[in-house]
């Protein structure tokens, strides 16, 4: 007694939604990117760091990064300062922080004396905990 109806005992047949498929991907997508943004090891600039054989990740969390580019640019972790700023942030960071840690992050063409300046300073401010950040020297 089928008939001619239409219906095929009452059952539907399955879809695929995509619009809920393409949701998920674009929130996997951003979820992914956010967290390779978050991956960057210093809080300061981008500079072409020196190659050491002894070179070893340094734990960042609680340190400032003071980065001396190849132009000579000084930067407070990622703002571009002048020398009287960083002389002013380098003393309120000393009073302000109970267990002060800098992280220097030259780039290898920085002239020596620009970075041996920020290491002075940073121990004119009685700072004992100074890190320099390098990269892994790879031979060819």
């Amino acid at each position: 007694m089928h008939g001619g109806g239409s219906s095929h005992g009452g059952r539907k047949r399955a879809r695929i939604e995509i619009i809920p498929l393409i949701d998920v991907i674009f929130f996997l997508l951003a979820t992914f990117v956010l967290f390779t943004l978050s991956l960057n090891k210093t809080g300061g600039l981008t500079v072409l760091l020196p190659a050491s054989e002894t070179s070893i990740p340094r734990d960042t969390a609680g340190t400032v990064t003071l980065s001396v580019t190849a132009e000579g640019t000084l930067a407070w972790n990622k703002d571009v300062i002048t020398l009287d700023e960083f002389l002013d942030r380098i003393q309120r960071y000393k009073i302000e922080e109970s267990d002060p840690r800098v992280l220097i992050n030259a780039d290898e063409r920085a002239l020596f004396a620009q970075v041996v300046y920020v290491v002075d300073q940073v121990r004119v401010a009685q700072i004992p905990k100074i890190y320099i950040e390098t990269r892994i020297f790879q031979s060819k």
